[in-house]
């Protein structure tokens, strides 16, 4: 039972619903195949039957003018003889006859089953293909749903992908920083010799505020003197016009 079970997951996991269907619309033209070729054979034999019926009927009529030749000729033997003969050959086309309706009957029937089978070929011949056209847009909807969601295989392994390549950037980086404060506090040594120790570091570092502070004072003393001599000049502006002013002033004499 154990083995039944896994065998048949493992077929139903294999099974193409299209493929099968292709399968028994290719059984059922055999069939339809094998059908028709009964009903040329039986064709074949009614036709052969009516080809000796016509050879016994023709034979039955030369005896019976052979008879009467017979019996004109005043020999009664004779005429009895043909007469004898063209009986058994009555017996015979009798039997022919029997065996040409029943082969007939035969022919119509398988004639009227192949005509039912076609009709239920090409009937299922429809059906098929709207079945596979169903599976197959089910099929491809299913998989964009997978591909969507990334439950599917390929998903799967391209998530799994960018996952290990998002953990090996990350741990590269963590590496890349570590090596950097390992080189900054001194516990590793820089074989290049481009690296500077924390002491040196710290120097730079003091220095580069002394020169930013000595920036910052020159510029305030620039802004300073500027604004100084601005004032000076706007003072001395001041006092010409007020010198100039009793100059610009009108005189009226007295008359």
């Amino acid at each position: 039972m154990i083995f039944r079970a896994k065998a048949n997951k493992a077929l139903d996991r294999a099974e193409d619903p299209r493929e099968t269907l292709d399968y028994s619309y290719q059984k059922q033209l055999e069939l339809l195949q094998k059908v028709r070729r009964g009903v040329a054979d039986v064709a074949t034999s009614r036709k052969r039957l009516e080809l000796q019926l016509n050879q016994l009927q023709q034979q039955s009529s030369k005896l019976e003018d052979q008879g009467r030749k017979a019996l004109a000729l005043g020999r009664e033997d004779l005429a009895r003889e043909a007469l004898s003969r063209r009986a058994a050959l009555q017996q015979q086309v009798t039997d022919l006859e029997t065996q040409h309706a029943t082969l007939q009957g035969e022919e119509e029937k398988l004639t009227l089953a192949a005509q039912r089978l076609q009709a239920k070929v090409d009937a299922f011949r429809t059906k098929k293909e709207t079945i596979k056209a169903t599976y197959t847009a089910a099929q491809a909807q299913t998989r964009i749903g997978e591909a969507f969601s990334g439950i599917s295989e390929e998903m799967g392994d391209v998530g799994l992908a960018i996952q290990r390549a998002e953990d090996k950037t990350a741990q590269l980086q963590a590496r890349a920083g570590a090596i950097d404060e390992l080189l900054a506090s001194g516990a590793l040594d820089d074989q290049s010799g481009m690296h500077k120790d924390d002491i040196q570091a710290e120097l730079d570092r003091l220095s580069g505020g002394t020169d930013v502070e000595l920036e910052l004072q020159r510029m305030k003393a620039e802004l300073a003197g500027g604004t100084s001599s601005q004032q000076a000049i706007e003072g001395g502006n001041g006092q010409s016009q007020s010198q100039q002013q009793p100059q610009d002033t009108p005189r009226f004499d007295k008359q």
